[in-house]
């Protein structure tokens, strides 16, 4: 276990904005960035390697920002860094953060991770907020009501996609789903979003080549596609290995889409729209690359704390708990609407963008979808569908 230190430019930043103007309704809010690193398996192309500030960079960013309001209040933040190497033990780190006293966490882990940490006993007055984990499992019958969720869920965001290609009249897909980690767990997703919103699943088929696809996917996609007729082949290829290269490569010309080609994400550097351009400088400015999903989840996490501080004049975690989950909180997204909570199962509901490389191609909910109470729960799991108790008053 390591603890990190914040970049000293941002250190100094914060310390700049970070002097009170006044000690009337101080607050001292300590927060804890908790991420557990995980062995990634090899892949055939290194062009996307992941950074490795991935998650803190965007907790990093959350905390200049806070900062930079809670002078003119007289809050002050501390933002503590512990990163669990992959051959160290978890549970001894949870330990060890919980007996230093930390009750707000914003977690970079596996979901078995995070619920070994909310279900522990020192835990259960904790606030812990789940920046890159999506299992639907976390938001249903695996709840915790001290954890909830910036990360969209898988649903959420096949959801998304899914409303995208029926509004284009693209709703029969051939599935080819990999035997990576998650991958089973995206294809289901897609089978589920398929039903909810009247795609059909035409064929399926398991990617299982073991052959170079950078020397093969000319000769070997064409022929693993052929068969039935389709409007779009949807991916399930979470961790980026083989699914590109299928693009261009298909047996019919179709449009690919799910872990390739239109990607449905929490957030990407092609999102520039609603002020999220200056969101990407700031991050830029400070990284010097691009803010991925991970790190915007865990930027908001941060970025809610903060802004209930504000409300509340408390960093008190239930207090903090029961404002985010109430009526009055809202969190300036960058996505054109404010991010809430869902009362049902604590995720953040909030769009969903479309994405390839290059550019933003739609962000859902997609036109035309409605819903009674918000239409951004017709992404993901709504109340009336919900298995999760724990967030029962």
């Amino acid at each position: 276990m390591s603890l990190r230190k914040p970049r000293v430019l941002l250190s100094i930043l914060c310390a700049m904005v970070g002097a009170s103007t006044g000690t009337a309704n101080a607050v001292d809010v300590r927060v804890l960035y908790l991420e557990r690193q995980v062995e990634r398996p090899p892949v055939l192309s290194s062009l996307d390697a992941v950074p490795d500030d991935l998650g803190l960079a965007g907790a990093e960013l959350g905390l200049f920002e806070n900062t930079a309001t809670a002078r003119f209040l007289g809050h002050s933040y501390t933002l503590d860094t512990v990163v669990v190497g992959v051959e160290e033990d978890f549970g001894e780190a949870v330990e060890r953060v919980l007996a230093d006293g930390h009750r707000l966490i914003v977690a970079h882990a596996p979901a078995d991770d995070l619920l070994a940490l909310a279900d522990h006993a020192e835990a259960q007055d904790a606030l812990i907020f789940n920046g890159s984990a999506p299992d639907d499992r976390l938001r249903r019958d695996a709840c915790r009501a001290n954890l909830l969720h910036t990360m969209p869920s898988r649903s959420m965001l096949t959801d998304a996609l899914t409303q995208f290609l029926v509004k284009k009249r693209w709703t029969d897909w051939l599935l080819i789903s990999g035997e990576g980690p998650g991958d089973e767990e995206y294809a289901d997703a897609l089978r589920a979003s398929a039903a909810k919103f009247n795609a059909k699943i035409v064929a399926e088929k398991v990617w299982r080549f073991d052959a170079d696809m950078r020397r093969n996917a000319a000769q070997e996609v064409p022929v693993f596609t052929q068969g039935e007729d389709y409007d779009a082949v949807l991916v399930a290829d979470e961790i980026g290995d083989w699914a590109r290269y299928v693009l261009y490569n298909t047996w019919l010309p179709r449009p690919v889409a799910g872990s390739e080609g239109i990607v449905p994400v929490a957030w990407a550097p092609v999102v520039e729209q609603w002020g999220a351009a200056q969101l990407q400088k700031r991050f830029t400015d400070a990284t010097e690359r691009g803010m991925r999903s991970e790190d915007y989840a865990i930027w908001a996490g941060l970025r809610a704390i903060g802004e209930a501080v504000t409300r509340t004049t408390s960093a008190d975690p239930a207090t903090l708990r029961r404002y985010m989950l109430s009526q009055d909180f809202e969190l300036a997204a960058f996505k054109g609407r404010k991010a809430t909570f869902r009362t049902w199962n604590g995720q953040m509901r909030q769009p969903i963008p479309l994405v390839h490389p290059r550019a933003l191609v739609a962000q859902a909910p997609i036109e035309g979808y409605l819903h009674r109470i918000s239409d951004l729960d017709t992404l993901g799991q709504d109340e009336a569908e919900t298995d999760c108790t724990a967030f029962e008053d």
